[in-house]
Order: structure tokens, then C-alpha cells, then sequence
């Protein structure tokens, strides 16, 4: 079996390579095994503190993963894929050991649906389950959402490219500071974002508070997102300042949210991520309709 290869950059055409596994395991197995933000860093040239693992025989690429060492507090988080036609190979394996080897043993991983084939990789390498993220989808069809109740001097607009910018990502630091993934999101990675050709403005939508000297201030957001070739509409981060939370604005971003997608884009279904653990979170999204459709499972190392 051929040895796994750890580079910080890749190239072109490994890029296209690599990209065309993940798609194709994606289509066998329902779901990403690479997540956007993975693979937004697949295609965006190098990164530091960003390691990607290759896998060849005969010099077809077969497996894939990826290492982000970027959190100053948390370990290293780590994907990886193996092409569907050559797994029962060892090459999981294989990219698992490099994984934790290229981490110092010190590692978070990611089984995206949570399959029982990469509940069984993980135990094998000595890892343990401390994460479950779940993917809750709920209809759109003949949605009747009241008109949010904004709370009182805030207002709504829709992000402004290049004029909401730092204000946004302060903004997302301040609501997610708890939470490195989100929270740490960068110029950068907006930046990544804002070139997909899935983002549209439109369904960005901003809470501001005037200050009575005509200034305004940011206080929360809901940032939606369209997956036209699945026909779904997500709530793609939903987040309020901490000055600001308590007081209904979340679900009230949320609504106006979801009746963007289902009467603005006329989408027939609704998804979202959220963590099992976040009990308020999944208690108001229930309210609303959601139920779980898959969950995504991280294991860790111990210590």
C-alpha cells in the first residue's frame, strides 16, 4: 500500500483530483466526508497551520485528508476521505495513523453522518466520541411563520459587501466566542465565501440599533444559504451579540430567515447544523418545526 504523503500546499490538478474524490464519495455515502470549510481550503492555495494528506496507487488518487492547526487553545481537527471503490483497503487506516501522527497525538477528527464503518475507524485508533453536530431539516411548504417582533430601536437591512465586512466579523467573534469554529472565522474566510456562487446578499440579513447620533450598531444576524441542486435552504448562522441576546432577537432572525427562503426562493425544505448539547438552541428550532435528519460525530484524543 502506498505511503501517505503530507504536503502544505497541493497543486492544480491535485486540487481537481482531490475535489473529484470528495464529490464522488459524497454521492455514494449522502453527505460530505470534507466539510465546506475543508474544502474551501482545498481550493484556496496555502494556509498556514493547514496540512493536506494524499493517498495514491498507481497514481490515481484514492485517498484524501486535511489538518487545520489553527486554534490557539483547541487540538488540531482533522478529514479525510477514501475514494468508494477502493475502500476495505487499509488507506482509511492508513490516513488516521498520519492524522495523528502529524498532530502529535493530539487530534479532533471528524465522521461526517456519522457511518458505523467510521464509528468503527475511530474506536480502532483509539479515539473518543465528545461531539455530536446534528442536521435538522424541517418543511417549507405552506409555512405560516407570524411576523418577527424585533425588539425595540433595532431594525433590519441585508449586508452590504465591502461596507459590513469588519463589522460582521466582529460582530461574529463577539456572538461565537464560545465556539472556535465559527467564531474564528476570518477576513479570509468571508472572503471564500462571498466568491461561491452560492452567496447572495439578499438572504443576509443584519439587525442594527441606532445610537441616536446616526450611528449604528451591530447586534445580530442570519446569514441563509441556497443549495439549488438539492432544493434546500439553510440556516446558515444565526448569531447575536452578547449586549443583545436574551431578548428574542434570535428567533426573530431566524423567522425572517426561513420566510425568505420559503416565500422569497419558494424552497420547499429547511436545514441547519447545531450542536446536540446546545439545549436552548435545539429547543427553539424544534419549536419551529425542525427534527433531526443525520448528525456528524467528532472524536478526540484523550488528555
Amino acid at each position: 500500500m502506498s505511503d501517505v504523503v503530507v504536503v502544505d500546499e497541493v497543486s492544480a490538478e491535485v486540487v481537481r483530483d482531490a475535489q473529484r474524490l470528495i464529490d464522488e464519495s459524497a454521492r455514494v455515502d449522502g453527505q460530505h466526508a470534507v466539510s465546506e470549510q475543508g474544502r474551501l481550503q482545498l481550493r484556496g492555495g496555502r494556509r498556514a497551520g493547514v496540512r493536506h494528506l494524499l493517498v495514491r496507487e498507481r497514481g490515481e488518487l484514492v485517498g484524501y485528508g486535511q489538518l487545520e492547526d489553527t486554534d490557539p487553545v483547541e487540538a488540531p481537527s482533522g478529514e479525510f476521505v477514501v475514494h468508494p471503490d477502493h475502500r476495505g483497503k487499509g488507506y482509511g487506516h492508513a490516513l488516521g495513523r498520519a492524522l495523528l501522527e502529524s498532530s502529535g497525538r493530539r487530534l479532533r477528527v471528524w465522521a461526517h453522518g456519522g457511518h458505523p464503518a467510521a464509528r468503527h475507524l475511530a474506536r480502532t485508533l483509539g479515539l473518543s466520541l465528545f461531539r455530536e453536530l446534528r442536521q435538522m431539516r424541517m418543511p417549507l411548504t405552506g409555512l405560516d411563520l407570524p411576523e418577527p417582533a424585533l425588539p425595540d430601536g433595532v431594525r433590519l437591512r441585508t449586508f452590504v459587501p465591502g461596507r459590513d465586512d469588519a463589522a460582521w466579523l466582529a460582530a461574529n467573534a463577539a456572538a461565537f466566542a464560545h465556539h472556535p469554529e465559527q467564531g474564528g472565522m476570518t477576513r479570509r474566510d468571508l472572503d471564500d465565501r462571498m466568491a461561491e456562487p452560492w452567496f447572495d446578499p439578499k438572504g443576509f440579513f443584519l439587525a442594527v440599533r441606532d445610537d441616536g447620533k446616526g450611528n449604528e450598531g451591530l447586534v445580530g444576524f442570519h446569514w441563509t444559504k441556497v443549495h439549488s441542486a438539492d432544493q434546500l435552504g439553510e440556516v446558515y448562522v444565526v448569531g447575536v451579540v452578547p449586549g443583545a441576546q436574551g431578548g428574542g432577537l434570535g428567533r426573530a432572525l431566524t423567522t425572517v430567515g426561513l420566510r425568505y427562503l420559503a416565500r422569497d426562493r419558494g424552497l420547499p425544505t429547511a436545514m441547519l447544523y447545531v450542536d446536540a448539547d446546545n439545549t436552548a438552541a435545539v429547543t427553539v428550532y424544534e419549536r419551529l418545526g425542525f427534527r433531526v435528519h443525520e448528525v456528524d460525530l467528532m472524536y478526540r484524543t484523550e488528555g
